[in-house]
Formats: C-alpha cells, structure tokens, sequence
C-alpha cells in the first residue's frame, strides 16, 4: 500500500511537472490567427492532467490542475485572474473527460470522453470570459483600453463587442485549443499509460 501511494506521488509528479513546461511553452493565437487578440494564448497544460485524469482518476486529476495552478501563480501576468480561469477550465475538462474514462474504459470510450471533456473546455471558457474575465479587466483598465484590444476582431463596437469577443475570439480559440489537445491526448495517452504500468 505504501509503495502504491509512493508511485502515485511520483506519477502526479511528473505530470504536473510536464503541464507546468508545456505551460511555460505558450505563444499568442494571433501569430496564427490575427483576429484574435494578442491576450489570447496557445498553450498545451492540460494534456498532462487529462492523461493523468485517465489513468489515476478524476480525483487525481483535479488534484494535478489545483497544483499546476499554484505553480503559476507566481508566474502571472493577468493578476492572477487567467490562473483562475485555468483551474476552473483544468477541473471542468479533467472532471467530464475523467468521469466518462473510468465508466467506459475502451478506445471509444476515451474518444467520447475527450469529445465531452472539450466540449465543457469551451462551455465553461466561454463562460468564465463572459461573467468575470472580461467584465473584470474593464473594471481594471477602463473600457476604451479593453475595446482597443479587441479592435484585432472585424467589426466590433462599443455595441456588440461581447457577442463578438465571445463568438468570434472565444469559442473558436477554444474549440481549436481543446480540438488539438484532445487529438494528441488520443495519440500519445496509450504510450504513456503503458510506460506508468511499465514501473508498477
């Protein structure tokens, strides 16, 4: 029992460890598509804790987004208020995709599990984005600042800017994100699962 709580520490470990690197590599959206603003990374953090989710669990797997979330925290440029948008999208994908794993543990079962837990990414970032990342940083640094960030998305105005931050910026950037991340979860999880059961 000893040695299993051990191997799972060590597990965790390096799974949050290769999410908090993958974290450090990101780069702005707008380098490949310019209409999105430059706020707007392309990072891979979750593909670790959804592989971690699959294999240790959903309990797990939230424990892993909890720890890489503090890992960032000292790192942050958005006041801490993109760290919270990343727990909240980490647990939201983790828990569906894990969840759905563990009651339907086949290679159709991990495909619909990523497909679910990428459909609540993009649910839950859209979401958050509507009702206190956007709102919070106009608080913070005035509307006319924010509007001029967005000014990179044809066509928005003082009138309709969230409809298009959301429809136009948003769940697009999410739905490739997540898109991308769940296709290489579904190429490398099986190697990675039988290099973990290797050390067992």
């Amino acid at each position: 029992m000893k040695k299993q709580k051990v191997l799972k520490i060590a597990q965790i470990s390096i799974l949050v460890s290769l999410s908090f690197i993958l974290y450090l590599l990101k780069f702005p959206a707008a380098t490949i598509i310019p209409i999105f603003p430059t706020f707007l990374e392309l990072q891979f953090s979750n593909l670790p804790v959804i592989i971690g989710g699959f294999i240790l669990g959903p309990v797990e797997g939230v424990i892993m987004v909890v720890i890489r979330t503090l890992l960032k925290l000292p790192l942050t440029h958005t006041i801490g208020v993109g760290e919270i948008a990343d727990l909240v999208i980490g647990i939201a994908t983790v828990l569906t995709s894990s969840l759905i794993y563990r009651k339907w543990r086949t290679k159709r079962g991990g495909y619909f599990a990523l497909l679910f837990g990428a459909i609540a990414w993009v649910v839950v970032a859209t979401l958050a984005n509507w009702l206190f990342i956007l709102p919070f940083y106009i608080d913070l640094m005035g509307f006319e600042a924010i509007l001029g960030m967005l000014k990179t998305i044809p066509g928005v105005t003082e009138s309709n800017y969230m409809v298009k931050y959301l429809f136009v910026a948003i769940v697009p950037f999410n739905v490739i994100l997540a898109t991308l991340v769940s296709f290489v979860t579904s190429l490398v999880y099986k190697s990675v699962s039988n290099f973990f059961k290797a050390r067992e």
